[in-house]
Parts: structure tokens; sequence; C-alpha cells
């Protein structure tokens, strides 16, 4: 995710320069909990990624390290192996290597929480990588969990934006804000709504 989305609890890198790679957006200590989840079952593996995850004073290297060496005890088709270990390498920053470990997550079937942060994290990525329309339709479509609140719009406009989609991204973010103001809901909903007619009228 580069500083996206696999950030699993540390500090969020500065902003980069257009165009440039940003670091992962896998955040510590979320893909952790939500594979647990996917599984139905918390485990003493789990538990032992979760504390990789959080241990702040483990660096980029070692946390792929430990997580590829816990991978490795899964049997080969379980998917939070290649999840973990995507999430890790997506914190450091490794976007091709946490792209090509999310696709190999969600050809084995992640499912649950964890397929919905996999959702953030894995387009967050493919935006981070240049392929922007695979990210919009990952960040459209996707599975989504309501305890991420608006996280997946927040990177869905990021995605729109960087397809040169500005309107749409605009109206996305709008969108997610919106439900958080007291007051001129309605005003933005129009202007919103303006906004995506003016999309719909320019790609027409």
């Amino acid at each position: 995710m580069n500083q996206h989305d696999a950030e699993r609890g540390t500090a969020e890198p500065g902003a980069a320069e257009p165009g440039a790679a940003e670091p992962g957006a896998a955040e510590p200590g979320t893909t952790a909990s939500g594979a647990a989840a996917s599984s139905g079952q918390p485990d003493a593996w789990q538990a032992r990624v979760d504390a990789v995850w959080e241990d702040a004073t483990l660096a980029s290297e070692d946390v792929i390290a430990r997580i590829a060496e816990l991978a490795a005890e899964l049997p080969d088709d379980d998917p939070r192996g290649p999840f973990e270990l995507g999430g890790a390498h997506d914190s450091a920053g490794d976007e091709a290597r946490a792209g090509l470990l999310y696709e190999r997550a969600i050809a084995l079937g992640l499912s649950g929480p964890a397929r919905a942060e996999l959702t953030v994290q894995y387009g967050s990525t493919l935006r981070n990588l240049g392929r922007t329309a695979e990210a919009v339709a990952e960040l459209e479509n996707g599975p989504r969990d309501p305890a991420h609140g608006a996280a997946a719009d927040a990177f869905l406009a990021l995605a729109l934006h960087s397809a040169g989609r500005s309107d749409e991204a605009l109206a996305v973010a709008l969108d997610a804000l919106i439900p958080h103001l007291p007051r001129y809901q309605r005003s933005l909903r129009g202007y919103a709504a303006e906004l995506r007619e003016r999309a719909a009228a320019h790609d027409g």
C-alpha cells in the first residue's frame, strides 16, 4: 500500500511527491485481527502474528522475516499466509510483492473482515503501482466492513484522482464527509451531484 494501507499502527509517512511510490497501507494490528475473524476462530498462530505486528521495536525487514516464518507454517492453500505477508511487504513499501501476495490471498478465498481490509490495502497498492482502473474497480466493488468507516471511500477518491477523474474523486470525498457534518449537508450533497453530472457529461 505504501503510505496507504499497510500501516498497522505505525505513524503514517509524509505525503509522497506526485507520481512517486508511497509506502504501504497495511496497518499493524488490522490485518491480523481481520484474518482471525475470517477464519471464525482465533488461534495460537494468529496470536503470534498479532504479536509481531504489535511489536513497535521491529524494523520492516524483521516484520517481513517473522511473518514469512509464520506463514510457512500454514498449508499452501491457507489465504491467511499471503494476506499477512502481503501486509508486511506493503508496510515496507514493496508494492509489487505486496500486490502479488494480495492476489494470491484473493485466489485462495480470503473472506470475512480480512477480505474487507484487503479491499482497501490491495486497492491502494494497485493505485501506487499505476494500475488505477483496477484500483477503482477493487475499491468500488470489493467487500467492505462498516468497522472501517469511510476508509474505502477515502482510498477510492485517491484512486479516482490518480485516474484523472477529479470531479468523481471530489464527489466521493464529499459523500464520505457529509454524514459527519452538523450542517450544510443538503448543499454539499447538491454540489457532489453536480460534480458527478459534470463528470458524466465529460465522459459522454
